[in-house]
C-alpha cells in the first residue's frame, strides 16, 4: 500500500478539487487523484469563463443550491484573496412559452427573487447590442455574473494542500474495490487506501462505474471568442450582462460580456457525441459558420473577426439532472458528477455536500432530484 487515508477524491476538477478543500478542511486526511494536472483544458472546467445564476429554468430545487454556492464563492474569494465571481447581471431569454423563460420566472416566483420580466422592445432599449425577435421576451435577473473557472480550480487545490490533502497529479485512477476495512484505489504506479471514496471524475466516470452501466452521455462542445465588430463599448460587462438564449424550441445558445479576449457565445448541448479520450479538438470552418448565423440574428455587433475558439466537454445524464448520491451498492462511496453541462457554478456547495456525505451527516438540501437510482434498470 502506498499510503492509507480516510478519504480518497478521483477527479480533481470542479467538483473534486472543491471536495477536497472542505474535507481537508474538515480535518480529513485526504488523497486527491486526476489524470491530469488541473486545471487543465482537457475536461469540462476550462475556457476562463462559467455562468452563474439564480433564476434557475431546470428546476426551482436548483435555487437553495446555488444560494448557498453564493455564500461559498464570497468565502472562497475571502479566504484565498482572488477575484472568482464578477457579478454582470444576466438575461434568460426566449418565447414565453419556451422552457427557458417559463423555467426561470417559475424559479423565481417560487423562491421570491428580485426579477423583472421584459418585452423584446424593452430589452433592445436597455441592452442596444440584444436583437431579439418580436415574440421573445426576457427575465432579468440582478445577481447573475460570471465565474472564473481555472483560478476557481487552482485555488480550492492550493488551499486544500494547505489544509493538508496529499495532491498526486498524472496519475489516472484505473479501478477500485471495497475491503473489509474501507476502499482500495488502484493507479498505474500505486495502491492507496482509505475509509471512503469519492467519484468525481466527469467524463471519464463510466470507466470507474462498469458496473452500473449508468446511462451517461459524453458530448463535445464549441467556446467561440469574436471581436465584436460594431460599438465595442456596449460589449463591456458594466453594460453586457450574461445572456442565455432559447432560439429555438429546446435549443439553446448563451454569451457573455467582453472581458478582454472577445466576445464569449457557446451553444448549450446539441454538441456531437464523444468518448473523452477520443475528441475531435479542432473547431471547422462550418462550427464556426454556424455561429455566426446566430450572431447575425440576435447579437450582429459581435460578429466580428473570430480570436479563438476552443472544445470542452458535457457528461450528460438524460434528464440533465446531477448525480449526487451514495454507490448504489457500496456506501463507502459517494458519486459527485456528471453534471450535464450547467454543474461549474456550484461546484462549492457540491463540495460541501459531499464532504458532509462522506463525514456521516445529513445535508441541509433537497437531493431527491440527483439521485444514482433513478436510472436502474425498469426506471
Amino acid at each position: 500500500m502506498a499510503g492509507d487515508f480516510e478519504v480518497i477524491v478521483a477527479g480533481l476538477g470542479a467538483m473534486g478539487s472543491a471536495a477536497a478543500y472542505h474535507l481537508a478542511a474538515s480535518g480529513r486526511r485526504v488523497l486527491g487523484l486526476d489524470r491530469f494536472q488541473p486545471p487543465h483544458t482537457l475536461g469540462s472546467s476550462h475556457g476562463l469563463t462559467r455562468i452563474i445564476r439564480e433564476a434557475y429554468f431546470e428546476h426551482p430545487l436548483y435555487v437553495p443550491l446555488v444560494q448557498r454556492s453564493y455564500q461559498l464563492w464570497a468565502a472562497m474569494e475571502e479566504k484565498s484573496g482572488r477575484k472568482l465571481l464578477l457579478p454582470t447581471g444576466g438575461l434568460m431569454i426566449g418565447p414565453p412559452d419556451g422552457v427557458l423563460v417559463s423555467g426561470a420566472k417559475r424559479s423565481a416566483q417560487e423562491h421570491r427573487l428580485a426579477h423583472e420580466v421584459l418585452s423584446s422592445s424593452e430589452l433592445r432599449r436597455r441592452f442596444p447590442v440584444f436583437a431579439p425577435a418580436d415574440n421573445m421576451i426576457a427575465v432579468w435577473e440582478p445577481r447573475a455574473g460570471i465565474l472564473f473557472p481555472e483560478l476557481a480550480v487552482e485555488s480550492h487545490l492550493k488551499l486544500a494542500a494547505e489544509d493538508g490533502a496529499v495532491l498526486r497529479f498524472n496519475e489516472p485512477v484505473r479501478k477500485w474495490e471495497v475491503d473489509g476495512g474501507g476502499v482500495r484505489v488502484f493507479t498505474e504506479t500505486s495502491i492507496y487506501h482509505a475509509k471512503r471514496l469519492l467519484l468525481s471524475a466527469g467524463a471519464w466516470m463510466s470507466d470507474l462505474l462498469p458496473g452500473l452501466k449508468l446511462p451517461l452521455r459524453v458530448e463535445r462542445q464549441v467556446l467561440f471568442w469574436f471581436e465584436p465588430r460594431s460599438r465595442p463599448e456596449q460589449f463591456q460587462p458594466q453594460h453586457c450582462p450574461i445572456h442565455l438564449w432559447e432560439y429555438a424550441p429546446h435549443q439553446f445558445f448563451y454569451g457573455f460580456p467582453d472581458l478582454g479576449d472577445g466576445v464569449k457565445v457557446a451553444f448549450h448541448h446539441q454538441g456531437e457525441n464523444t468518448d473523452p479520450e477520443r475528441v475531435r479538438r479542432e473547431v471547422d470552418a462550418q462550427e464556426t459558420e454556424t455561429m455566426r448565423q446566430l450572431l447575425r440574428r440576435f447579437l450582429p455587433a459581435a460578429e466580428g473577426r473570430l480570436k479563438s475558439a476552443t472544445v470542452c466537454i458535457y457528461t450528460n445524464t438524460p434528464d440533465e439532472h446531477f448525480i449526487l448520491d451514495y454507490h448504489p451498492v457500496h456506501r463507502e462511496v459517494i458519486i459527485a458528477s456528471p453534471c450535464s453541462g450547467h454543474g461549474f457554478k456550484f461546484s462549492p456547495v457540491i463540495g460541501e455536500i459531499a464532504a458532509t456525505l462522506l463525514n456521516d451527516q445529513t445535508p441541509a438540501f433537497d437531493l431527491t432530484l440527483f439521485r444514482a437510482g433513478r436510472f436502474a434498470a425498469g426506471k
